[in-house]
């Protein structure tokens, strides 16, 4: 089969008196149907290339499947009266809501049957789902599209019914006020999806009728609503890259008018919850990695605020949970996760963790008088696992470890973390995992490096059983905690965006020569994985060093960093500024464009790629990945793979339902299984 070329049509683009000539920008026409003649050829193409592992492709999707327990369900948690969970039943792709009243050994209520609900529809995904405060009337979001545009949906839980009632257009953010019949929700910009706007309804009044409450007028502010653990007060929380600002109100007077707890300052961060007469509030205020602060709910500017727990320099302050008893804190130092329990007149205790690289956090845990404490904990070799902590006795209850269906070992697979050096002279973490039985380190093992590395998202080590499937074929899998993440704290985050964002890259490169170095595999056998961001970061890492790797996957990637930043009609784009600079600044335009990789590809050779893309992503648009392609076909010099993957019915987070997911992912390691001789 030809390969696919794309017509070229030159466009000149100008600021600050320099030229960019893309002979690729006329595929942004989402309508156009020269568009989607050019990704469905793209799509044959790789279907045609694969096809010698159609077979193999839908046995490692088996595979991966059969790992799955069908008939599973969430570990129910109590609220309001009831005991509350999810779960699925065998075959089904989509998640059945449900409570029991008082005791788990009564009868169940289906809340939604999502399966019913996505029946004939490509793409369906439940949002936010919110009940009543009198349990009588459940609220629901739901996206038809993958675009992350939402309707409200209302179900009567006393008859079954559907209300006819909707809010269509919305975000998917929303929560109920105290008297069972308004509720707040948050609506975006329909041009740019921006969250913009909150608005008041009121149950069996017509959508049209809703009271604007808020607008949020800075375009690098989105704004949410949701309520306190209290369910006391309504809060409106507005937040940028670097500031915050939010707004209280009584929940039991939804017509009222909202106080500002604290007006936006530059680079002031907070987030509320209410107890008793205070706000208890994680801020940055003087504290680079955040701290825990109180004040009287009468009394709400930061001149009132007093330190619970001050500030440390090599401790990030990740979150707290408030109970009648305890205060629980989770923190993060040396890159792990930690999570403190102190009643509030005694000294306090760590939980404790024994493996060397692993994530535990803060779960589900909406009662305040209750001495037990759920959390969450995973490693790279522990399936996830959920916990109930006693507290005063400092037992340990394991409720649900995730079922892995035909068995699983953990001794048989090892993790551990390794250092990387980076350029100037930083130690960057490596988390590793491996089969024991196929591990040999003299540079034959093939190793998928894994990274993200912006917005202060942290990658930490988690299980995932779909990665056994590489580990039991002979793979390492090492996850790379670059700059740009929040893994060693605030200051690892700010070390690695604006004008050090190339920091973000180099580590990463510097993880690449770490894990050869150290003769866990070799150039040849080298592969490496981000998505989104982390698909920015595998464009800027094959232009800068291709050599290094075998093959590339980059999925939904952030290629086109200085044409989107400059289109402020493009959603997200004015509210990432602080992340990645304006380039209507020339200082940030020409360092975006030192490393933006649909800038920067050449004519040189690139490792074997596959880039993966949705028609309807609504933060990383379809057409950067696809001129991406387009220009690698046209420049580079190799006879390498390079494959486009658009889900023409899917946005960023790819196909809707838990099976139809594994299908996208059954390429991707076909894709790499086969650049291995391994995909048999």
């Amino acid at each position: 089969m030809k390969v696919p070329q794309a017509p070229k049509k030159e466009k000149i683009l100008e600021i600050h008196g320099h030229q960019r000539v893309d002979p690729y920008y006329w595929m942004n026409e989402r309508e156009n149907p020269e568009v989607i003649s050019y990704l469905n050829e793209e799509n044959a193409y790789l279907e045609e290339i694969m096809k010698p592992k159609e077979e193999f492709k839908n046995r490692l999707f088996e595979e991966m499947k059969g790992r799955i327990k069908e008939d599973d369900q969430s570990v129910p948690y109590f609220k309001s009266g009831f005991y509350w969970y999810v779960r699925y039943t065998q075959g089904a792709e989509y998640p059945i809501y449900c409570r029991k009243a008082g005791s788990l050994e009564g009868p169940e209520e289906v809340l939604l049957d999502v399966n019913e609900l996505a029946k004939g529809k490509a793409y369906y995904q439940v949002g936010g789902t919110s009940s009543s405060p009198n349990q009588k009337m459940l609220a629901f979001a739901a996206d038809e599209v993958g675009r992350r545009i939402f309707t409200i949906h209302f179900k009567n839980l006393e008859t079954g019914e559907i209300l006819s009632e909707s809010i269509p257009q919305v975000t998917g953010n929303l929560t109920w006020a105290a008297d069972n019949q308004t509720i707040f929700y948050s609506k975006q910009d329909p041009q740019t999806l921006r969250s913009f706007q909150i608005y008041r309804h009121v149950l069996g009044t017509k959508p049209e009728e809703d009271v604007l409450i808020f607008e949020e007028k800075d375009e690098e502010f989105t704004c949410a609503v949701h309520k306190s653990k209290s369910e006391d007060y309504i809060f409106i929380h507005s937040s940028s890259t670097i500031s915050s600002e939010m707004r209280f109100l009584k929940s039991d007077n939804p017509s009222g008018e909202f106080q500002v707890l604290q007006a936006r300052i530059p680079h002031l961060e907070y987030a509320a919850d209410h107890y008793g007469d205070y706000f208890w509030i994680r801020t940055n205020d003087q504290a680079t990695n955040f701290k825990l602060v109180k004040t009287q709910v009468t009394q709400t500017g930061k001149e009132n605020w007093q330190d619970e727990i001050p500030h440390r320099k090599e401790v990030l302050f990740e979150n707290f949970e408030l109970f009648s008893g305890y205060l629980v804190t989770q923190e993060r130092s040396n890159g792990l996760t930690k999570i403190f329990i102190k009643p509030w007149e005694a000294e306090g205790h760590f939980l404790d963790f024994e493996e060397d690289t692993y994530t535990a956090w803060i779960s589900i845990n909406p009662e305040f008088e209750s001495d037990m404490l759920r959390f969450g904990y995973t490693s790279l070799t522990t399936p996830n696992s959920t916990f109930d902590y006693h507290m005063p006795t400092r037992k340990k209850l394991l409720l649900k470890q995730q079922e892995i269906v035909g068995g699983y070992d953990s001794s048989a697979y090892q993790s551990h973390r390794i250092w990387a050096t980076a350029e100037d002279g930083v130690l960057v973490p490596i988390s590793l995992v491996y089969k024991k039985s196929l591990f040999s380190q003299n540079g034959d093992n093939p190793l998928l490096l894994y990274a993200y590395g912006s917005y202060g998202f942290s990658m930490d080590a988690y299980f995932s059983s779909t990665r056994l499937s590489l580990l039991d074929r002979g793979f390492v899998f090492a996850i790379a905690h670059i700059r740009g993440g929040e893994d060693l704290g605030r200051p690892w985050y700010e070390d690695g965006k604006l004008l050090k964002k190339r920091n973000t890259f180099t580590d990463f490169i510097a993880c690449a020569e770490k894990v050869i170095a150290e003769k866990m595999t070799s150039a040849s056998r080298l592969y490496a994985m981000g998505g989104s961001a982390g698909g920015l970061l595998m464009g800027a890492v094959i232009n800068m060093r291709p050599e290094l790797f075998h093959g590339v996957i980059a999925n939904v990637p952030f290629v086109d960093v200085v044409t989107t930043m400059l289109d402020e009609s493009i959603p997200l784009t004015t509210g990432e500024f602080q992340e990645w600079g304006n380039p209507k600044n020339k200082e940030y335009y020409e360092y975006m464009l030192s490393y933006s990789p649909y800038d920067n590809v050449e004519a040189k050779d690139y490792p074997n790629l596959l880039v993966t893309s949705g028609l309807h992503d609504s933060q990383v648009q379809y057409w950067e990945p696809t001129k991406w392609v387009a220009k690698l076909r046209e420049l580079k010099t190799d006879s390498h793979l390079l494959l486009l993957h658009t889900n023409m019915e899917a946005g960023h987070g790819g196909a809707s339902g838990r099976f139809n997911a594994l299908k996208e992912l059954a390429l991707e390691y076909t894709f790499l299984l086969m650049l291995e001789g391994k995909a048999e």
